[in-house]
């Protein structure tokens, strides 16, 4: 059963980096308390409800089912290894699919779209990178990203980037110097750090680095599935002490038992990730990736970096994407994970920060110029 958590306090944080010197910095903002939650949120008595990271093969029939699941906001992926131009082309492609599905889905900038959305039965649409290739070698693009609607951009997909260490690399050197220009220039525009598919001593670089508090979007806690993608206890407290938010993870590789992962297990999984990291600093990052076909998972893997075949979390037995969860198929399923939040024992006003109020008070505070 989920067991409250006192809320941290801003007292010194000290995060091991391995044979790295240990280095102390302070808190930059407690967790929101329960109570804070209770009053700020569930407008009406309705939760938002928000995913943070998907990459489906978009059509009307998503559309139509993330309103059939009530979802408010979608973070989705716009660019895996993509350059500036190609980036452009998929932005401008979803413009395409706002005018024509306009009585489902638009274009979202603030945690103000997320509200309007709920009001009007839409989902607001938020643009994020796996990768920071959009932004080439050039800072002045980070602005412009984010004045086509970017809010989300890791700094690293699985290898080393200009910027930081991805996680399938063999040695984690940390943020670079252009990884350190870049994060001060994404905290004064409102884009927000993401480090989903960083290794863990970037990682920690960019919680220390940065400003302004940091995500990541779709991984899940490596004490209960030891994949590559998902995060140690440390980092994931440091995570949480900052400020920052994780986005728990339904793609099968980051599963327990994979596919066969039952919804006790991911519920108990969040429950005891609530005790280490507070419940206002979680939420929901599906990474989704419905219907798309197997060609795109060695796209997402290989790119243009390789001219052999990368498997990642996969095997040449098993290349494709994976199955989904029987009880998570798609964007009609969030109400499952919500009855399993509750039958852990959480209240309705932590199933509704993790269903979505966290995420929302993470895009009111993240998406706008740094003050």
């Amino acid at each position: 059963m989920y067991r409250l958590v006192a809320a941290v306090t801003a007292h010194t944080v000290r995060v091991n980096r391995g044979n790295m010197p240990l280095i102390s910095s302070p808190a930059r903002r407690p967790p929101t308390s329960r109570s804070a939650l209770s009053t700020r949120h569930c407008e009406g008595g309705r939760m938002h409800r928000i995913d943070c990271l998907q990459y489906c093969n978009w059509s009307e029939k998503i559309f139509r089912q993330m309103r059939e699941g009530g979802v408010d906001a979608v973070h989705v992926t716009i660019a895996y290894h993509e350059m500036f131009r190609e980036m452009v082309a998929n932005v401008e492609q979803w413009n395409g699919w706002f005018e024509r599905h306009s009585n489902l889905i638009f274009a979202g900038r603030t945690g103000d779209d997320v509200r309007q959305a709920r009001s009007e039965g839409r989902t607001a649409i938020f643009f994020g990178f796996q990768n920071p290739s959009p932004i080439e070698d050039d800072i002045g693009l980070v602005e412009i990203c984010h004045m086509l609607g970017a809010r989300f951009m890791q700094l690293t997909y699985n290898n080393q980037s200009l910027l930081a260490t991805g996680c399938y690399e063999s040695e984690d050197t940390g943020i670079t110097r252009m990884g350190r220009a870049v994060i001060a220039e994404m905290n004064r525009v409102g884009l927000v750090i993401d480090m989903s598919h960083s290794a863990e001593r970037s990682t920690l670089d960019a919680i220390e680095v940065s400003s302004r508090p940091i995500a990541i979007t779709h991984a899940n806690p490596s004490f209960w599935h030891p994949a590559r993608r998902n995060k140690s206890d440390d980092l994931l407290k440091a995570l949480g002490e900052s400020g920052g938010m994780l986005g728990f993870s339904l793609y099968p590789h980051h599963l327990k038992d994979g596919t066969n992962c039952t919804l006790d297990s991911f519920c108990e999984m969040i429950a005891r990730t609530a005790e280490l990291m507070g419940v206002s600093q979680i939420g929901i990052g599906s990474d989704l990736c419905q219907d798309q076909p197997d060609s795109v998972v060695e796209w997402m893997r290989v790119g243009r970096w390789t001219k052999d075949i990368d498997y990642g979390e996969g095997s040449a037995a098993n290349a494709g994407f994976p199955p989904m969860p029987s009880w998570f198929q798609d964007n009609r399923h969030f109400d499952a994970i919500a009855t399993g939040l509750h039958k852990q024992g959480f209240s309705q006003a932590d199933v509704a920060g993790i269903m979505g109020d966290n995420w929302l008070n993470f895009y009111d505070a993240s998406f706008g110029p740094a003050e």
